[in-house]
């Protein structure tokens, strides 16, 4: 099997600035094409610590990709300290040069001095194109192995990882990746890692030689399937039969699979059934109507949102009866009932939903504690409101919130 490693370079990311997100991505990608990662080290900017990694990555491993210090200022030593590595020179690329004045002259900015030096590539390597900025990426062989620097712009490295990069690996390495590794993963939500757990029982039971991996995070649990066949049929059969068992014991906190998104999912069915949707927000302090509108085309079934966060606006913008207000406050199931009625009557959608909650770390009471909200949801047929307690962090409630407000809205479009 292939031995592959990362090296993520910045000192950004040593002092906890940024989180190490290229890794990640980069790791799923590989994993995804047969390619599984062995192991990922973070460096700083400086020079001696990169040649040391370089020696290892040549010792050891086929397969070294380096992120970050691609860039045009001082502190970017990726290709310099390459260069020395290898005993190579920098040499002018006029092709990187025109797409790096081009870059600039299409956003009417003249171009600094700096970044005529990102045209500048190893004479001994392969340039990687990066059709997002200006730095181009090397590709380096040495003794059958394989040397990657890519920029730690994530949205530049992850177009160069998916029009190049995996295509250049597998045309290389054809016979080493291997192809029989699948895995999918299976999307949960309103349900605890533990709960969800004990639910399942005894995992050893049904899935053989195969691995289940639980990820929690405030949006769910993803439970990751990984196996590894005689063949690629052989790995997906593995896969549905452990799917199946899953779908039998857990299958109503399940929502979808691999990368889908629940506002997408949910998206897709307002527009499938031709139905209208309006938000009242007030913990979630407008998430849920960001998230929806993060959706291309989300303006066919999202009709609009109210932030009414104090009780003045939610009395004088949303209608919400003042004694409701003055008798029970604004954290309870009436007012997310009215507020789910009136935000619906305003935009005149076929849905309302409203969340309305203590997200903290003030403002709780022994009745009413911190994480506590109320949803709420009325259509034509139905309204009603839901309590749930979603814990301490400030932030933490406000994603679960809106999570649960999607999945209730997600259920009841099924």
């Amino acid at each position: 099997m292939l031995r592959v490693k990362l090296i993520s370079i910045g000192d950004e990311i040593l002092i906890g600035q940024i989180v190490n997100s290229n890794a990640s991505v980069i790791s799923s990608k590989l994993y995804s094409s047969g390619i599984p990662v062995e192991k990922v080290v973070t460096i700083g900017d400086a020079e001696e610590p990169l040649l040391k990694e370089l020696g290892d990555s040549l010792n050891n491993f086929d397969i070294t990709i380096i992120t970050g210090g691609l860039g045009p200022t001082h502190d970017d030593l990726t290709k310099p300290v390459l260069v020395k590595f290898f005993n190579d020179e920098l040499i002018s690329d006029e092709k990187v040069l025109i797409h790096i004045k081009d870059f600039f002259a299409k956003r009417n900015v003249k171009m600094p001095d700096a970044n005529f030096e990102q045209a500048l590539v190893p004479r001994n390597s392969r340039i990687i194109w990066n059709a997002n900025g200006t730095a181009p990426g090397i590709w380096i062989e040495k003794n059958d192995k394989v040397i990657i620097a890519l920029p730690g712009v994530p949205h530049e490295m992850i177009v160069m990882m998916d029009n190049d990069v995996l295509k250049l690996l597998y045309d290389k390495f054809s016979g080493k990746i291997n192809n029989n590794l699948k895995s999918k993963t299976i999307l949960t939500t309103g349900i605890g890692e533990s709960v969800l757990a004990e639910m399942i029982g005894d995992v050893g039971t049904f899935i053989g030689d195969c691995k289940l991996a639980f990820l929690p995070s405030p949006y769910g649990v993803r439970l990751r399937i990984d196996a590894n066949g005689k063949s690629e049929k052989e790995s997906y059969d593995k896969i549905y039969a452990i799917e199946n068992k899953l779908k039998n014991k857990i299958g109503k906190y399940i929502y979808g699979e691999n990368s889908d998104i629940l506002e997408k999912i949910v998206g897709d069915l307002l527009k499938k059934k031709n139905l209208s949707l309006s938000v009242a927000e007030s913990c979630t302090g407008g998430l849920i109507s960001s998230r929806l509108t993060d959706k291309s085309g989300s303006s066919e079934y999202f009709k609009g949102g109210i932030c009414t966060y104090s009780n003045y606006s939610k009395i004088y913008l949303l209608d919400v009866n003042i004694l409701t207000i003055e008798k029970l406050g604004a954290v309870n199931e009436e007012t997310a009932i009215e507020m789910a009625l009136n935000v619906k009557a305003k935009f005149q959608s076929d849905i309302g939903i409203s969340t309305t909650g203590i997200a903290g770390p003030t403002g709780g009471t022994p009745d009413k504690p911190v994480g506590l909200v109320w949803i709420g949801y009325s259509d034509n047929e139905k309204t009603f409101a839901r309590k749930f307690l979603f814990g301490d962090n400030r932030n933490i409630v406000k994603i679960r919130a809106s999570q649960m407000a999607l999945e209730i809205l997600r259920q009841k479009l099924i």
